[in-house]
């Protein structure tokens, strides 16, 4: 439906354009393990120190990706969704985050003008969007959907898996590992915007 278009369409991250604000992370291999009862714990003490670092610029801050669905496998990097006023503002919030360790890595102006600062300690993917970003409004909805939905929770971490098996045995990284489980994503997703409303039964 039009009023959820920009929600409901699959955009591809930056696909035409060099992302990384600085070298790319160094090959290693997929590890996806079983689900860890620690991970959400492990979320609110990083959530404490972005609030304690940027105070009212947040505007948002989701716990997101695996790590944030119950039972389900992952790579074991907490993902994070950050809302501040301007994610093109990176004056605005970058050198705070990178006072409590984060680094700004990736840098997407055609996809949502999203940002991407990684931790190593704990491991840690931190997006910042602007306010209303449809990205960030997906990876709420797909958490709470396999939360809600144990067969397509199964299915994506079988998904997952084999991702990474896959993706190790080409010696390949992250990107392509990402770039196999889209399929699984996109029908999970299709299936969950028909279920909202979102989508007409015809769409896609």
């Amino acid at each position: 439906m039009k009023e959820f278009e920009a929600i409901t369409r699959h955009d591809d991250a930056e696909p035409d354009g060099d992302v990384w604000v600085a070298a790319p992370p160094i090959y290693m291999p997929i590890a996806v393990v079983d689900a860890d009862p620690s991970w959400p714990a492990v979320y609110t003490g990083l959530a404490q120190r972005i609030r304690a670092a940027l105070g009212e610029r947040v505007l948002g801050l989701e716990h997101v990706g695996s790590t944030s669905v119950t039972g389900l496998a992952a790579k074991p990097v907490i993902d994070i969704d950050l809302t501040v006023a301007n994610s093109s503002d990176e004056a605005a919030y970058v050198g705070p985050l990178e006072a409590i360790g984060y680094e700004l890595t990736i840098r997407e102006p055609k996809w949502h003008e999203h940002r991407c600062l990684m931790m190593d300690r704990p491991k840690s993917n931190l997006h910042v969007w602007s306010p209303g970003s449809p990205e960030a409004i997906r990876h709420r909805m797909f958490r709470d959907w396999l939360g809600d939905h144990p067969a397509d929770l199964a299915r994506y971490a079988d998904t997952k898996r084999q991702s990474a098996l896959e993706t190790n045995a080409a010696g390949e990284d992250v990107m392509s590992y990402n770039l196999r489980k889209q399929p699984v994503i996109r029908e999970i997703l299709d299936r969950m915007f028909r279920a909202h409303g979102m989508l007409d039964a015809t769409d896609r």
